[in-house]
């Protein structure tokens, strides 16, 4: 390890990394020591402000591109060189944890921190990149932001899209820009020298090996849908039920006839139905419409693209008496990381007497998209149990720190080549 690098990992400050995911925390807080702080959102805008406002301070260059992607660069001393990053998102679950994503982000911006305090130079620069709405919890598909900036989907394509509510996309992400008019205008597909990622495991494996560093091979696939089945309102009390045209009851058969599908005695297959908006919503009525999501993941990409074929004939074939509608919305193919940037990272680790093991990313992250364009991998550290998308989703300090110090070694060991 070069012995700036060095320095600078020991520069990370615990306290400060600490006390930054307590004030990013404090955006959207809600009970249970939970956050929920929806991509686009005025708590969304909020943290960009406090974001920029550590930036501003140290005198670090601020811009963004069409989706909202967010970059905070350190220079180097070749201004023309091709920039290293890092990052992750700052959108949560609606009752997502403190630490999901936004680590990424914050770690990211404590490696800037510690180089300038170590006085390092790099030939290239660093940049820290927050990810507009990752989660998809509010708009869908997830990953969104690098998605686009990637060239994986056109900005137009994700445009329309809208909440719950009917919020569209675009008047958010309006909104959004509008409130961060300092940052400069950044195009898509920019170029970059590599990508790392720092992140929370969302799984038990680190924790369960007593390993604090995970370095992370790859990402499984994954295949959404939303699913629509369509029906006819009628009387709960009077309507005989072989009159019926129940959109709740042909809802509950497919996504019985989906779990059947993805049946897997080996519990490699993930699959989930993690939302459902039903119409009119009444205890007294039968349901006219059902609206749920299906999450589907492999790291097998002939598994992955079997099981994702077959959902649209299992469902019609499932529905007894409403009309179906299948609407694929994601298709990620399974991701292999760079090795050689994977080798930075357990070479830090190494050096740093942190100890690591390789494994694979059970979740999807913004790494993937940034896999298609420059060498990539990322950093897991432990989180309590391996729970995640939870109010309890818990980190311990010396563990984050510790992820801070691989990334900034790494960093610093990638923007000098």
């Amino acid at each position: 390890m070069r012995e700036d690098a060095r320095d600078a990992a020991a520069r990370v400050n615990e306290q400060r990394l600490w006390q930054r995911h307590a004030e990013m925390a404090a955006i959207g807080a809600i009970p249970g020591n939970g956050v929920n702080r929806p991509a686009l959102s005025p708590e969304d805008i909020q943290a960009r402000k406090l974001l920029l406002s550590w930036a501003t301070a140290r005198n670090f260059t601020i811009s963004a591109d069409g989706i909202g992607n967010l970059f905070v660069r350190r220079p180097g001393t070749d201004a023309n060189a091709d920039p290293v990053l890092t990052g992750s998102h700052m959108d949560s679950q609606p009752r997502g944890g403190r630490f999901d994503g936004i680590y990424g982000v914050l770690a990211g911006f404590e490696a800037l921190e510690a180089m300038d305090e170590a006085g390092v130079i790099t030939r290239r620069p660093v940049e820290v990149v927050a990810w507009t709405n990752e989660e998809g919890g509010r708009f869908s598909p997830c990953t969104m932001g690098s998605m686009v900036f990637s060239g994986a989907r056109s900005l137009a394509d994700v445009l329309d899209v809208t909440d719950n509510e009917g919020t569209r996309l675009r008047d958010a992400l309006a909104q959004t820009l509008a409130a961060t008019p300092q940052a400069a205008q950044r195009a898509f597909k920019s170029p970059a020298a590599a990508y790392i990622e720092a992140h929370i495991e969302q799984g038990p494996l680190l924790e369960n090996a007593r390993n604090t560093i995970g370095v992370v091979t790859g990402i499984q696939g994954l295949r959404w849908f939303n699913i629509e089945v369509f029906g006819k309102t009628d009387h709960a009390g009077t309507t005989p039920l072989a009159l019926r045209k129940d959109a709740v009851r042909d809802a509950i058969a497919i996504i019985n006839a989906l779990t059947d599908l993805t049946r897997d005695p080996h519990d490699i297959t993930r699959f989930t139905v993690g939302r459902m908006l039903v119409t009119p919503n009444s205890p007294n009525s039968v349901a006219s419409h059902v609206l749920f999501s299906v999450d589907i993941r492999h790291p097998d990409p002939q598994r992955i693209r079997e099981l994702g074929e077959a959902v649209e004939p299992a469902a019609r074939k499932a529905a007894t008496v409403c009309d179906v509608k299948v609407i694929p919305t994601l298709h990620d193919d399974p991701c292999v990381f760079n090795p050689e940037v994977a080798g930075v990272i357990e070479a830090a680790a190494q050096t740093l007497r942190l100890p690591n093991m390789r494994l694979p990313s059970g979740a999807s992250h913004d790494a993937m998209y940034m896999a298609r364009l420059c060498p990539t991998a990322m950093i897991f550290v432990p989180c309590e149990h391996g729970i995640s998308h939870n109010e309890a989703e818990n980190a311990t300090p010396a563990d984050l720190a510790a992820g801070a110090r691989v990334l900034t070694a790494s960093l610093i060991e990638l923007a000098n080549r």
